[in-house]
């Protein structure tokens, strides 16, 4: 008895060890949220800010932009169009999900307040904001969030529709973006304007604004028809984005195909166009060129029948001697 009461007593400190090293390694296993730091929260245009971050994807392409109209809270509520775009700066991330870039400070397209956008570029989509207040620029309240309504997506995306003959010769190519969204808020969403986005390789999706004509009640849900057209002559491998109030709802990709008819064509034109200048400098090499002489065209030759010769008064060679008759 003695020494099976002490049993107990012997587990106690392994058990303690154990939830200690347990509760230690929680926070070092949880998910790191992406994050965006600035080494000066105000200046002036013509100066740049130092934007530092963790918490990103390793190896992941990012792109540092300033944007107006915008809230940490809220995102950028006017979309791309408010951003300083032709000013951006590109980063990757490092192998621990860490960058740091200079990013010059320019006057946004729309009044402040002014956020440090970032966004990834490829792969799963993840952006933070940080706030930015650019000396001198105009500032403006953020419009009102009438928005008690949410707009959330219920099922998978698809493109309907195929190319057709004008597309196989370089004509834009074109689909139909169907997805299924639900109102998850308090309030209805009448004629949402959702932003579609189309994406080549690494670039950044070029974002269009198209507006749903349609109410969506809460709880309620609609299916979402928007149209999508790429450049014409475009092909390769193409991502369809969705957005709506800031926030990327849905990707999908697009593989288009080489119109190989323009191909087939200039083959053709290559070919044709010098064969028929060729022949037509010969024609006109042929015609201007003089004549010589010599080489006057000749009448033709007359064929001579030749005759066998006259055997009158000279006696015939044997071989032409008549037989005669008994």
């Amino acid at each position: 008895m003695p020494y099976v009461a002490r049993v107990p007593h012997l587990w106690l400190p392994v058990l303690l060890v154990l939830l200690l090293s347990l509760v230690g390694a929680g926070p070092a296993q949880a998910v790191e949220r992406p994050r965006v730091e600035l080494s000066a929260s105000q200046a002036g245009t013509g100066g740049s800010v130092t934007v530092s971050g963790s918490g990103w994807r390793p190896r992941a392409l990012l792109t540092l932009l300033v944007c107006g109209q915008a809230e940490p809270s809220r995102g950028v509520t006017g979309g791309s169009n408010s951003c300083a775009n032709a000013d951006g700066r590109a980063v990757t991330t490092d192998a621990d999900g860490r960058f740091r870039r200079r990013l010059p400070v320019v006057e946004p397209p729309v009044p402040c307040p002014c956020v440090v956008h970032v966004e990834t570029v490829t792969g799963a989509k993840a952006e933070a904001d940080t706030a930015l207040r650019v000396a001198g620029h105009a500032v403006e309240p953020l419009p009102a969030d009438r928005a008690g309504g949410r707009l959330s997506l219920l099922a998978d995306t698809r493109l309907r529709g195929a190319d057709g003959l004008l597309t196989w010769f370089g004509s834009p190519p074109a689909r139909t973006l169907e997805v299924t969204v639900g109102n998850v808020g308090t309030s209805p969403v009448r004629d949402p304007v959702f932003q579609v986005g189309t994406s080549h390789g690494v670039f950044a999706p070029r974002w269009q604004d198209q507006r749903w004509r349609g109410t969506i009640r809460p709880g309620g849900k609609a299916r979402i028809e928007l149209p999508v057209e790429l450049a014409p002559g475009a092909h390769g491998d193409y991502t369809v984005s969705l957005k709506y109030g800031g926030k990327v709802l849905a990707e999908h990709p697009w593989g288009v195909g080489r119109p190989w008819g323009v191909t087939l064509f200039w083959g053709l034109v290559l070919l044709v166009v010098p064969a028929a200048l060729f022949r037509a400098g010969l024609a006109v090499v042929d015609h201007v060129r003089p004549r010589r002489p010599g080489h006057a065209a000749r009448p033709a030759r007359r064929r001579v029948r030749l005759r066998p010769p006259a055997t009158a008064g000279r006696s015939a060679p044997p071989w032409f001697t008549p037989e005669k008759k008994t």
